[in-house]
């Protein structure tokens, strides 16, 4: 018994060994086992084995929505958009409170650059250093954070709590 095999490229086709295979013949994108069909259409048989097909995505189906249509889907009105940046500018002047409060924490321990000496760095002097580099680093860390707070706040629209 002869099957007529033909199946387009994005299906899937598993045929095991418990089935004795015919020749399989690939005619671009498409398979098939009839030899008067591979030989019409050009077909080259395949060599190595059962084949398998798998399932990929069809174009067009998955393909992105148009930007206008997206974009306009995402669109909030006016008092909406006051709303969330009003809650935005909060949220960025409360971050940069903590970060200007722990800049203050920082700078106290760093004491102009001469830290008082916790006891193991007194008997160990490069800990006393590594901790120094550390805190140099912290400071630099926080000023980069602290800027980067502010130039968030200015590009958010001035809300009622502009300064």
């Amino acid at each position: 018994m002869k099957y007529a095999l033909l199946i387009p490229l994005g299906l899937v086709l598993t045929v095991t060994g418990g089935l004795a295979q015919d020749r399989i013949y690939r005619c671009g994108n498409e398979y098939t086992n009839t030899l008067p069909d591979a030989k019409a259409r050009g077909c080259k048989l395949m060599e190595g084995g059962n084949v398998t097909v798998v399932q990929g995505t069809r174009p067009g189906s998955s393909a992105p929505r148009s930007a206008t249509a997206s974009s306009a889907a995402m669109r909030v009105g006016a008092s909406d958009q006051k709303a969330r940046d009003s809650d935005a500018r909060q949220i960025l002047e409360s971050e940069l409170k903590k970060a200007e409060t722990r800049r203050a924490e920082l700078l106290r321990e760093f004491n102009n650059g001469e830290p008082e000496k916790r006891a193991e760095e007194v008997r160990n002097p490069q800990k006393y250093q590594e901790r120094l580099n550390e805190l140099k680093a912290a400071i630099l860390r926080n000023e980069s954070d602290i800027a980067g707070i502010r130039r968030e706040v200015e590009r958010i629209t001035p809300g009622p709590a502009a300064k």
